[in-house]
């Protein structure tokens, strides 16, 4: 596996590149859209059961299916595999916002009503900075599921690591095929890992400013 990597550094650097940007580009657009769309179903409960039960149907669906799926409607290369990841790392990060959100203490909410807070800072000084831990949980969660789930991308022509080991595994080359599995599985690591500590960083922060 070193000497493939040795031997081959310039299509390794690409394929970890173009899983990184991948997998990033999913994570931004999954954070851009559910983070505000978990704060409006706060306000729209009638409108959270049906979009819960979306979120809990996609949960279900393979990440190779959402991939398939894009063939027909986006073609292949990178935007499908970007818009796939999305609709398979959103689920976490939504149910976790909504659930961090609507089980912030009522008392307290009511308390900060009756200081004279307005519904606008009373998100965005009491609910979102309590609810902020379930939410960065959410966050780790869809990074790491966006991370292993981007191998996949390269079958509808995405790119990224996946690559590395279906050319292998066509070619018989093992060298090349393992060195695509543990990069991947290294990155997921890597990615849980520094999510976590920078959750532990919050909720450490969180309980100072309590004090």
């Amino acid at each position: 596996m070193w000497q493939w990597i040795g031997d081959n550094p310039g299509i390794f650097g690409t394929a970890v590149s173009n899983h990184l940007q991948l997998s990033g580009v999913a994570l931004a657009a999954v954070i851009l859209i559910a983070l505000p769309l978990g704060l409006a179903l706060t306000r729209r409960r009638g409108l959270a059961n049906a979009a819960i039960a979306i979120v809990n149907i996609l949960r279900t669906v393979p990440s190779l299916a959402l991939l398939v799926i894009m063939l027909p409607l986006l073609g292949t290369g990178f935007l499908p595999s970007a818009v796939a990841l999305v609709l398979y790392g959103l689920p976490a990060l939504l149910l976790n916002t909504y659930t961090g959100l609507v089980e912030v203490d009522a008392d307290i909410v009511e308390a900060a009503r009756g200081q004279g807070l307005s519904d606008r800072q009373v998100m965005t000084r009491i609910e979102i900075p309590l609810a902020l831990p379930v939410i960065f949980a959410g966050i780790r969660t869809a990074a790491v599921q966006i991370v292993s789930a981007a191998t996949l991308a390269a079958f509808i022509g995405g790119g990224g690591l996946g690559e590395l080991i279906t050319a292998g595994m066509a070619n018989f080359n093992f060298p090349q095929l393992v060195a695509g599995a543990v990069a991947v599985a290294l990155l997921a690591l890597f990615v849980e890992l520094a999510f976590a500590g920078l959750e532990r960083l919050l909720t450490r922060k969180l309980r100072m400013g309590a004090a």
